[in-house]
Parts: C-alpha cells; sequence; structure tokens
C-alpha cells in the first residue's frame, strides 16, 4: 500500500491559515525562511485584507503546505506520492525534493503577481456542479468569444467541473448550466482565469524565471496535476510548473493513477479538507484524511502503518 500528500490549490485559503499551523519547530523553520527569503513577515500574509492579493493567496499556500509536509515527515516517514492542484503542485515538488523552497517562495511570488496584474478585475472561475464534461464543454462553445472568453479549467470529478474567463462569460455559462439541471454554479475565490488560455504570457514569463533555477529529479514520485502522470525528469517538471497556471488540472485523472498505483492513504495538507471530499469519489477502499482537523498523532500513526505494510 502506498501514500499520497495531495496539496490544495487557491480557493482553500482562509485568513489565519498560518496562524493556526501547530506550534512546532518544523513549522516555525518554515515560517521563519520564509520571512527571510520575502523580507516580510509570512505571518502577516494571511489576514483578511492581505488574501484579497492573489500573490500572498498563493504563498499563503505554498508555505502551509510545505510546512505542514515538514512537521509530518519529521521522524523520516514519507509518502510514496505527491501531487498539488494548481500552486499545490509547488509544495508538492519541494516535498519531493525537486525544488529548493526559497526558490519556490521567489517564483511563487512572481508567478503571483504575474496572474494579479493580468487580471485584476473582472475575471475569475466558478465551479459547475451536476453536469458531466460534454455537457459543460457544450455550454463553453455556446458563450466563449473574443469578446467573452471562457475556458475549461479544473476537472475535478466526473460532474464537477470548473471554468475561468470574464465575469460575463461565467454568469452566461452558469445560467445556461442551471437551466440544463446543473446543481450548483458556485463562484470560486479566485480572482484570475486561472488553467486557460488567458494566462499564457504569464506563464511564458514565469518560464524565463524558471530557466535560471536548479530543479533536481524528485526523490518521491511526483505527479502532474495537467497531465496526471508521474514525472520524474527535471526538465519535464520544469515545464509543468511554470505553465500549470494556463493548462487544465486533472485532478479527478490524478486520484485515478494514484489509486490504480496502490494509493491507500490519501493526506491533504493545510489548508481545509475539499480535496480529501474529492478523493471520496474515487477511492473504493482506503483512508482519507485531512491535516485540518486531524490529531498530528493520528497522522504520524497513519504514516507508520502505511511504512509497515510496505516493508
Amino acid at each position: 500500500m502506498s501514500t499520497l500528500f495531495a496539496f490544495p490549490g487557491q480557493g482553500a485559503q482562509k485568513p489565519g491559515m498560518l496562524q493556526r499551523l501547530p506550534d512546532e519547530p518544523q513549522i516555525a523553520e518554515a515560517l521563519s525562511e520564509a520571512s527571510e527569503v520575502l523580507g516580510t513577515d509570512a505571518l502577516a500574509l494571511d489576514t483578511a485584507e492581505a488574501l484579497a492579493s492573489t500573490r500572498a493567496v498563493q504563498l499563503c499556500l505554498l508555505i502551509a503546505g510545505v510546512a505542514g509536509a515538514r512537521l509530518l515527515m519529521r521522524d523520516g516517514l514519507e509518502p510514496d506520492y505527491v501531487a498539488g492542484l494548481s500552486i499545490g503542485a509547488y509544495a508538492a515538488a519541494v516535498t519531493a525534493g525537486a525544488l529548493e523552497y526559497a526558490d519556490a517562495l521567489q517564483l511563487v511570488a512572481m508567478r503571483g503577481e504575474l496572474m494579479q496584474n493580468a487580471y485584476p478585475q473582472g475575471y475569475g472561475m466558478t465551479a459547475i456542479l451536476g453536469l458531466d464534461l460534454g455537457q459543460v464543454e457544450g455550454l463553453l462553445e455556446q458563450v466563449h468569444s473574443p469578446q467573452m472568453p471562457v475556458h475549461l479549467a479544473n476537472i475535478n470529478a466526473d460532474n464537477q467541473l470548473v471554468i475561468a474567463g470574464s465575469d460575463a462569460a461565467m454568469a452566461a455559462v452558469a445560467q445556461r448550466a442551471k437551466a440544463l439541471g446543473a446543481s450548483c454554479a458556485r463562484r470560486l475565490a479566485v480572482s484570475v482565469p486561472s488553467h486557460s488560455a488567458l494566462l499564457d504570457q504569464p506563464g511564458a514569463e514565469l518560464a524565463e524565471a524558471f530557466a535560471k533555477v536548479k530543479l533536481r529529479a524528485p526523490r518521491l514520485r511526483y505527479l502532474s496535476s495537467t497531465t496526471a502522470r508521474p514525472i520524474a525528469d527535471p526538465e519535464r517538471l520544469r515545464d509543468d510548473l511554470a505553465f500549470n497556471m494556463c493548462r487544465i488540472v486533472d485532478w479527478h485523472g490524478i486520484l485515478r493513477t494514484a489509486y490504480e498505483r496502490g494509493v491507500r492513504l490519501h493526506i491533504e495538507l493545510p489548508p481545509g479538507s475539499v480535496l480529501t471530499g474529492l478523493a471520496r469519489r474515487v477511492f473504493e477502499q482506503g483512508t482519507l484524511v485531512a491535516f485540518d482537523g486531524a490529531r498530528l498523532d493520528t497522522l504520524n500513526a497513519l504514516l507508520r502503518r502505511e511504512a509497515g505494510r510496505i516493508e
């Protein structure tokens, strides 16, 4: 049996998310290093006011994910697989030993700024529940135009899709989706049209910065959130991270890949538990748990149990 560390993406953020992390040396070290690299107190990034910024949101998710993973791995217990939804991929790459934490902090700060500056207002993402992929793609074809751009962004489950685009275009798709029988069409707490061609240019700019950063082959198996397959080659990983902002996320595919490869312990790193809910749709057997709300000794016991099964 194997273990997956799953790192959430934008939309999972909550005010005080860094403040609520356990009072442990590994957490303090991750916060301190972030503060030093960024030149500001990391704990100032997770206020309600600060989280209005895409840059602050993405940095908080990176810091929380890396800090939580370091804490769980402090006794030498490691997951077999790591995966991250969107910005979560950066925490996954750091945890896998492929990307230095300091480099990730600088790249994520730039990533957030590029995305925010490209679309400061009037754009975002909307989740549509209750329709299948073909139905949503049909609605996108009806609405999308140069004046009202809207694209498929995330495949989270068979009947849970996310679209990205202009406010007007998303509202039009949402209206049609509800008329077609969607159970919900909900605007997400994301202020940029992530995982769409609208972010091709910011992705290209981030790739230029990535070219100057050293990446290593992942020590742990890294699953790409865009291909839903493992990546071991550092150059492929560089491309995956730099351009994941403008490529469709297939999280449902990642969960299927992980389950087919024997993963039976799915631990969602902070913050939140959205990924745990999505995993329940795929994992017919196994244990699904979120770091938030779980006891640290319980998480450690689960990791030891799975490690013992492998041995």
